[in-house]
């Protein structure tokens, strides 16, 4: 079975009964009391991954710092990764530096007005071009989101998994049909805040929802069928030691300049290895020896063991506090901080965590 057929005046009933809920639901936020094309792209950047609720503060903190895209332009890249701090998926803030600079280098500041100058910005796809475009400029031009998936394949049973490219255009293409042309701002938002907080994943309170009566998954009792996935993304395992390293009041920290995660983000030294190794291992390892020279350690303790789970990777990391006699060999390789400012950095969440436990 794939999608049932339904007569078009259906289309326009549903698009009508989620606007009606949508209105007596929707959440009050900032980016909804706006048509600047900045500001919309900025939550949209923002609120991919992550929660609304997590989201909220950090657009406003952006908002407030970079009210206009010309500022966001002429900040340093820290700047922007330090307020980014704990939202992850970094390569969405150097995106939005990157994509700032162009639109005032060469749109003279002006975010452009049409869907596929849109969609060609550096770190915007379909879902954000269609978002800003419709939302700012009310172009009839469908949001297809994880929201909207959910609630097109219960409405329709539409079994094409949606993490493939047929099934991504099979969405897009009812999306496109459903969609309100002479109200699509209304029109998507209603639908995607619909799939947020009625149709939601787990336990939709379906007998109490306005799209019971079409919905065909609902007839089936077959809600918690539907959307349907083709496959599992791999994990991969990785083993970090982090090495907090202190010379009086001073730590020492590097950038990570690889093409890997938390680019650009300040760490502890670290040596990544293969396996889970134990401390009487890491001190016999050659890259140990190499970052500490015979004789440069006063005292080396284990501190943590944190298990830091991402999106494609789960890090086993353990820390150590290593007291050092000099830090000549240091200075050449890291930055030299006092440990007070070591607040001053973008840093990784994994980090992070590890600085406020040494604080309790």
């Amino acid at each position: 079975m794939q999608m049932s057929s339904f007569p078009q005046p259906l289309y326009a009933d549903i698009s009508s009964a989620l606007v009606f809920w949508y209105n007596a639901n929707k959440r009050d936020l900032p980016w909804r009391d706006t048509k600047d094309p900045y500001l919309i792209w900025l939550s949209e950047v923002i609120l991919q991954q992550t929660r609304v609720d997590q989201g909220l503060s950090y657009y406003n903190k952006f908002a407030e710092r970079f009210p206009f895209v010309e500022d966001l332009a002429n900040a340093d890249e820290d700047e922007v990764l330090k307020l980014w701090q704990g939202l992850g998926y970094y390569s969405r803030a150097r995106n939005l530096h990157a994509t700032a600079r162009n639109i005032t280098d060469n749109y003279n500041g002006v975010f452009p007005d049409n869907y596929k100058t849109i969609l060609s910005l550096k770190g915007v796809g379909e879902y954000t071009a269609a978002a800003i475009s419709s939302f700012s400029f009310n172009i009839p031009v469908a949001t297809v989101d994880g929201n909207v998936y959910r609630v097109l394949s219960r409405l329709f049973v539409i079994q094409e998994p949606i993490d493939t490219g047929r099934g991504k255009k099979v969405f897009s293409q009812l999306a496109q049909e459903i969609l309100d042309k002479k109200s699509p701002a209304m029109h998507n938002q209603a639908m995607m805040e619909f799939g947020a907080l009625q149709c939601v994943p787990v336990s939709p309170k379906c007998s109490e929802c306005p799209l019971s009566n079409v919905c065909e998954a609902y007839k089936l009792n077959l809600v918690s069928s539907f959307p349907v996935k083709q496959g599992k993304v791999t994990i991969k395992n990785r083993y970090f030691n982090y090495f907090d390293i202190r010379y009086g009041e001073y730590t020492y920290i590097n950038k990570r300049g690889v093409n890997d995660i938390w680019k650009n983000l300040y760490e502890l030294p670290l040596i990544e290895t293969s396996s889970a190794q134990s401390m009487e291992s890491i001190l016999q390892d050659n890259s140990f020896s190499e970052m500490f020279p015979e004789n440069s350690i006063n005292n080396i303790v284990h501190k943590q063991s944190i298990k830091h789970i991402l999106s494609h990777r789960v890090i086993y990391t353990e820390f150590y506090l290593v007291e050092v006699t000099d830090d000549d060999f240091l200075k050449r390789n890291f930055l030299k901080i006092n440990i007070s400012d070591i607040d001053n950095y973008a840093i990784s969440r994994l980090v992070h965590k590890y600085l406020e436990n040494c604080e309790k």
